[in-house]
C-alpha cells in the first residue's frame, strides 16, 4: 500500500513546541501509533496496554517516570490514570515544550484526567479515519459512493488489505465490546450488539432515547450511558440543533450518525453494492458519509468549527450548517446522481426567513462532476 500521510500531522507539528503535552485520541485501529511513531521518531515508545508497563506504572508512577525519563510517547495513556498528576507535577518543574506525547481510545477517561490534571498544559487533537484527501493521496478512494461507504476508512483494510465484512466482525468483538463492557456493567452482550444495529437503522433521524430504549428492551438511563460510551470510543456523534434566534417551533432534538460508514453498514448487514443500492436506508447512509467526512477535515485540518442541522415542526430542513464569520455556510446533502431544481428549495427557505444570515449555499449531491451556479455552489460527492 501506498504511505498515507496524515494530515492532522501539520497541526500537531505546529503545536509541539507551544505546550509541553500533546494529547492524541480517536477510535482504536485509527493510526494513533503509527502517526505518533513517525512523527516522533526519537521518543521512546510505552504501550501502556502491555501488563507489565501498566503494572509498573500503576504501582510505582514515581519510579515508572523516573525510568523513562526524557520524551516519552504514552499510548493508551487512560490504561494508568495515576501519571496524570505526575507529568502535571514535571512539566509544571521542567517548563520543557513536547515532553510527553499522550494517546488514548477511550475519550471519556482520557479527557476527564486531562481535565483535572492537565487543563492548560496540553494540546488536545482526535484522529479520526482516513478521511477523503488521505484516501486519495494514497489512490485508495473507490470510484462511486456506495462501495466508499461499504469498505470504510479504517487503514488496516487497506494496510492489510483485509475484507471488510471481516475486519467489521472482528472491530465489534475485539474493540467496541471489550471497551464498552469495561466501562459499564453489560451482563448481555446480545443485547448490547442489538442496541448498535438499532442505532444503526436511525441514522440521519431525530434521536429519540426513549423508543430506543423500548425497542432494546432496555431504561432510559441505560440508552443514555450506553449512547454515552459509544460516543466516548467514536462509534458514533450526535449532531446538534442550531434553534437560536428561531421561533419555538424548530426541532432542538439531535440527530445520530456514525463516524465510519464501513461499521455502520456491516451493522445493517449490508455487504455487497447491489445491497447498498437497493436499501431503504441509502440516502441516510450517504448523508451519514458526507456529515462525518466534514466532521473529520475539522479534527485533521485543526480547524474548531461547529456544526449544525435545522428543522422546523413543518419538515422544512438544512442539513448541515457551519458558522463563517457572521455568516452561516449550509448544505443540502442528496444521495442522487441527477441535480434537481428541487434540491435548493430548503435552503431557499431558510435565507428567506434567516434575515441575511447565510454565506455559501452548497448542494453534495452522488454524482462526480462540480458546478458553479449563481447562487449555489454543486460538488460531486468525492470533491467536498
Amino acid at each position: 500500500m501506498t504511505f498515507v500521510n496524515r494530515r492532522i500531522e501539520a497541526a500537531i507539528r505546529a503545536q509541539s513546541d507551544k505546550y509541553p503535552v500533546i494529547a492524541v485520541t480517536g477510535p482504536r485501529q485509527s493510526g494513533k501509533t503509527t502517526l505518533l511513531r513517525n512523527l516522533f521518531p526519537d521518543y521512546q515508545y510505552i504501550p501502556l496496554e502491555n501488563p507489565d508497563n501498566q503494572a509498573f506504572a500503576m504501582e510505582d508512577p514515581l519510579g515508572f517516570l523516573a525510568q523513562n525519563r526524557g520524551r516519552i510517547i504514552l499510548d493508551e495513556v487512560q490504561q494508568a490514570p495515576i501519571l496524570f498528576s505526575y507529568i502535571q507535577t514535571i512539566v509544571d518543574e521542567l517548563q520543557t515544550m513536547g515532553l510527553f506525547v499522550l494517546s488514548g481510545s477511550q475519550n471519556f477517561h482520557l479527557m476527564e484526567n486531562i481535565t483535572q490534571s492537565l487543563a492548560g498544559r496540553v494540546a488536545l487533537f482526535k484522529l479520526l479515519p482516513f478521511d477523503f484527501q488521505e484516501m486519495k493521496t494514497g489512490n485508495l478512494l473507490a470510484e462511486n459512493y456506495g462501495e466508499a461507504c461499504l469498505n470504510g476508512f479504517y487503514p488496516a483494510i487497506y494496510d492489510r488489505q483485509i475484507d471488510p465484512t471481516v475486519f467489521y466482525a472482528n472491530y465489534i468483538q475485539t474493540y467496541v465490546e471489550r471497551d464498552v463492557t469495561g466501562l459499564l456493567n453489560i451482563r448481555d452482550l446480545r443485547q448490547f450488539r442489538a442496541f448498535l444495529a438499532l442505532c444503526a437503522g436511525r441514522i440521519g433521524q431525530l434521536l429519540n432515547i426513549s423508543s430506543l430504549a423500548n425497542e432494546c428492551g432496555i431504561s432510559q438511563p441505560t440508552a443514555k450511558a450506553w449512547l454515552s460510551i459509544l460516543e466516548s470510543s467514536y462509534i458514533i456523534f450526535q449532531l446538534q440543533p442550531y434553534y437560536q434566534n428561531f421561533s419555538k417551533r424548530i426541532v432542538k432534538t439531535p440527530k445520530l450518525y456514525f463516524y465510519d460508514t464501513g461499521l455502520l453498514c456491516h451493522l445493517l448487514g449490508i455487504r455487497d453494492v447491489a445491497t447498498f443500492n437497493g436499501n431503504p436506508l441509502r440516502g441516510n447512509i450517504f448523508e451519514n458519509l458526507m456529515v462525518s467526512e466534514l466532521y473529520k477535515r475539522n479534527e485533521h485540518e485543526y480547524l474548531h468549527r461547529d456544526y449544525w442541522f435545522w428543522r422546523d415542526s413543518n419538515g422544512h430542513e438544512i442539513d448541515l450548517l457551519t458558522q463563517n464569520g457572521n455568516l452561516f455556510d449550509i448544505f443540502e446533502i442528496k444521495s442522487t446522481q441527477t441535480i434537481m431544481r428541487e434540491h435548493f428549495k430548503g435552503m431557499d427557505y431558510f435565507s428567506e426567513i434567516s434575515e441575511d444570515i447565510v454565506g455559501k449555499k452548497t448542494l453534495i449531491y452522488g454524482g462526480n462532476s462540480n458546478q458553479q451556479r449563481t447562487h449555489y455552489q454543486v460538488l460531486g460527492w468525492s470533491n467536498i
